[in-house]
């Protein structure tokens, strides 16, 4: 399938698209933000398409035309206000979703936030973030789409390594983004992950072990 990956320039977006360039089975577009973002992709022959989530849900239609899956591994970042947040992880993801319901573009996997599905556990000085995660991702499981979200804990930077655990109410965690990107490269056509949510850390099984018992 051809996949869009929406916040490829993130560091798990670029993770995700290394995966899939090397993968025999999926293609992959990126989208980027500005121009200058671009040339790294450029350089590596990775397909492209310039729109911004702030823009129109026209423009992210047009961005997804001729895709099979979306990936929204997009943020405003953590040097941004609440403004950001808002615009970004929450309207942008919105409109992504309207986007893809527009175009007829089923599979769809959300990168969202550990627990950002129980307002109890949110962290306090994050609540804004939490708060967009929560209702980005209520409108992914309100939609018609075929869906996956994955709430990661404390990303890392450190190599992967293969090991993860998946559930609904895990204790606060670290996982590096490269496990991540290797989660969501899985779950793409694993269709005992379709329209399930789960909190994801480091464990002790395989990607597939865990994933299997979603």
């Amino acid at each position: 399938m051809k996949v869009l990956v929406v916040g490829a320039n993130g560091q798990i977006g670029q993770k995700l698209v290394g995966l899939l360039q090397d993968s025999e089975k999926h293609e992959v577009r990126t989208m980027v933000r500005k121009e200058e973002q671009a040339d790294a992709f450029k350089e590596k022959g990775v397909e492209l398409v310039i729109a911004d989530l702030e823009g129109s849900v026209d423009q992210l239609t047009d961005a997804m035309q001729g895709c099979d899956a979306i990936v929204f591994t997009a943020g405003s970042g953590g040097h941004t206000g609440p403004d950001k947040t808002l615009l970004i992880d929450l309207d942008g993801a919105a409109k992504t979703v309207e986007a893809a319901e527009k175009v007829g573009v089923k599979r769809f996997i959300m990168v969202s936030a550990l627990q950002a599905n129980n307002r109890e556990n949110w962290n306090d000085k994050m609540r804004p973030y939490y708060a967009a995660k929560h209702y980005a991702d209520r409108a992914v499981e309100q939609s018609s789409l075929t869906y996956t979200i994955v709430r990661p804990g404390g990303l890392l930077n450190e190599p992967g390594t293969g090991k993860v655990e998946a559930g609904e109410m895990l204790k606060r965690g670290s996982i590096p983004r490269e496990d991540v990107a290797a989660v969501i490269f899985y779950a793409l056509d694993a269709a005992h992950t379709f329209n399930r949510s789960f909190d994801l850390v480091s464990g002790e099984q395989t990607i597939s072990e865990v994933l299997k018992n979603i």
